[in-house]
């Protein structure tokens, strides 16, 4: 593998880790912390199984991963699509915040469509 394509790599791998600690990450996926840390430093490469859980976990479908790592453009998804895709790994605290922060929106959004048609 390319030294640009575990570059990349690396990123994703915490990228799809996020806020949890190697060992939880590790568990999350089946394998030891050291392994998580031995690919977050680019010495291994997660098997295919792994690599899997990591592209999903990231946002992508593993093809795009594999494309992403070799150089080429990933073809374009909307942005919706990939925070719903994340949305489908995330631990449910994360999820949790979410839905607080669009239940707050549609409030606002409500209370000012309310308060308009009460101006009209």
């Amino acid at each position: 593998m390319k030294i640009e394509s575990k570059e990349k790599l690396v990123e994703i791998i915490k990228l799809a880790r996020g806020s949890m600690s190697q060992r939880a990450f590790g568990k999350l996926l089946g394998v030891s912390a050291t392994a998580v840390q031995l690919w977050e430093k680019g010495v291994n490469v997660p098997d295919t199984d792994y690599l899997v859980k990591i592209a999903a976990r990231a946002g992508y479908t593993l093809q795009e991963l594999i494309t992403c790592l070799n150089g080429e453009p990933i073809q374009e998804i909307s942005d919706i699509n990939l925070i719903l895709r994340q949305i489908k790994y995330m631990p449910l605290s994360q999820v949790a915040e979410i839905v607080r922060a669009a239940a707050d929106r549609l409030a606002t959004v409500a209370e000012t469509s309310e308060d308009e048609a009460k101006a009209s």
